[in-house]
């Protein structure tokens, strides 16, 4: 790719909607007013003029002058490979948050969505999800959620990413693990100024032994009432044990997370558990706590038919939320080992019969998000029943809260002028680096909040 602009990583997202590898020329100037884009495809010559957009400041304007760029260099491949995509020229990782943007700024969204070429059926899906939010959403900077991390997973599927440990291989570094785990929460925990709510995520934090969950659920004690999720995930992790222990340190929420409840496919995925095991250990804790499933759109092997048929097995057992993800190649993942492109081909198909067949059961999309090579340039959604949203997953997601992150890999985050600005701390990855800098650790985060 050649151009003139700095935005060259930004158009190469843009080339990736179409192609997996390929060149286009760009040039932008200014010319009588107007912002001139020409762009070249296989010899092919497209110029676009547009009048330059009056902005407030310095950011204002590279805020538009990227957006045109890119709705050019957009346009110019749609009109090459004769197609659009749903979410037009926007690349960005949080359409909705845009959205809001544009509504502080401006009253409504939709004018900038128009603009950059999205379906109607997406701006339907971000209308929908505005509105599902009122009540919840809410920008302060003194807002917290209070996260901690759990890498220990029982085997890893081939399509995650996350950087997880297979406690066949890293079982040693649990009482390590857990030590500095509880000293980094009861040391983080003076940084929260208005708790919203608590997650523990992973990896799989139900791998943990009872001993040691039990001394991470005892360290964050939780105050009562406050939202506070646990990501079971794994149903082989799940048992009576620690599902009582949950309940006993006021867990309101866990995720139980099939993916699919193909067994074929979960265990061409790695995963060590049967659709029947999902149904019983859901029976366990349904009445119990509000319950999340997760559902993965585009796993290889699978057809729309397959993928009807789990969300179908999802909503018959009616849980709180459902989350329907789109497949995603990311580094650190064995798939993204095998394949370098997911062509989409029947994920489009997948998402909308999920949207369709959530809808008619009564719910509604509350969070979503998108992440790069995604299969069918599509987007992660969060679906839930009236009254049931997570508050934690709507606040990291629009990013009107701050972050106390606890845990290898762990991302703190504060914000500051009516969460316009963000800076961010980032955990070491690994876990022995973790363990070695701790002390560190805390000195860091301390510094970014003392800052508000």
């Amino acid at each position: 790719m050649t151009t003139n602009t700095p935005y060259g990583a930004d158009l190469g997202e843009v080339l990736k909607l179409f192609v997996p590898d390929g060149e286009i020329g760009h040039e932008l100037t200014y010319e009588n007013g107007q912002a001139v884009n020409r762009v070249v495809i296989g010899g092919k010559q497209y110029c676009f003029s547009d009048p330059v957009r009056a902005a407030d400041n310095a950011l204002e304007k590279k805020r538009y002058e990227k957006r045109a760029v890119k709705l050019a260099v957009y346009k110019a491949l749609s009109d090459f490979y004769g197609k659009e995509m749903p979410w037009g020229a926007l690349t960005g990782i949080r359409p909705s948050k845009l959205a809001y943007q544009e509504i502080e700024k401006r009253g409504e969204f939709k004018t900038l969505f128009d603009e950059m070429r999205v379906s109607a059926q997406k701006r339907r899906l971000i209308e929908a999800l505005v509105e599902t939010q009122r009540g919840i959403y809410e920008k302060n900077d003194d807002n917290a959620d209070f996260f901690v991390f759990i890498p220990f997973c029982p085997s890893k599927c081939n399509y995650c990413s996350f950087v997880t440990a297979d406690i066949a291989r890293s079982g040693r570094y649990i009482p390590a693990y857990t030590d500095a785990l509880v000293e980094e929460i009861e040391q983080s925990k003076r940084f929260v100024k208005k708790l919203r709510s608590i997650y523990i995520g992973g990896g799989t934090p139900a791998a943990l032994p009872l001993a040691e969950l039990e001394r991470v659920l005892a360290a964050v004690e939780a105050p009562r009432g406050t939202e506070y999720t646990f990501e079971a995930g794994r149903p082989d992790c799940i048992t009576k044990e620690n599902v009582a222990l949950l309940k006993r340190y006021g867990v309101t929420r866990v995720c139980v997370n099939p993916q699919t409840f193909n067994d074929e496919t979960l265990l061409r995925i790695g995963r060590r558990h049967t659709a029947a095991d999902i149904r019983e250990k859901y029976a366990l804790v349904k009445d119990l706590f509000s319950v999340n499933m997760d559902l993965i759109a585009g796993l290889v092997g699978e057809t729309p038919e397959d993928f009807a048929r789990s969300v179908d097995a999802a909503i018959a057992l009616c849980p709180d939320n459902i989350t329907v993800h789109t497949l995603c190649l990311k580094s650190g993942a064995e798939l993204k080992e095998k394949t370098s492109y997911l062509s989409g081909e029947g994920v489009s198909a997948m998402v909308e019969y999920a949207h369709a067949a959530l809808a008619a059961a009564g719910y509604r999309p509350y969070y979503l998000y998108r992440q790069k090579y995604m299969a069918g340039n599509l987007e992660n959604t969060g679906y839930t029943l009236p009254g049931k949203a997570c508050v934690y997953n709507v606040d990291t997601m629009e990013e009107i809260s701050a972050t106390v992150a606890c845990g290898a890999n762990a991302v703190s985050k504060a914000v500051f002028d009516g969460c316009e600005r963000i800076e961010r701390y980032k955990n070491p990855k690994d876990i022995p680096t973790y363990l070695a800098k701790l002390p560190e650790i805390i000195v860091k985060k301390k510094q970014l909040f003392q800052k508000k």
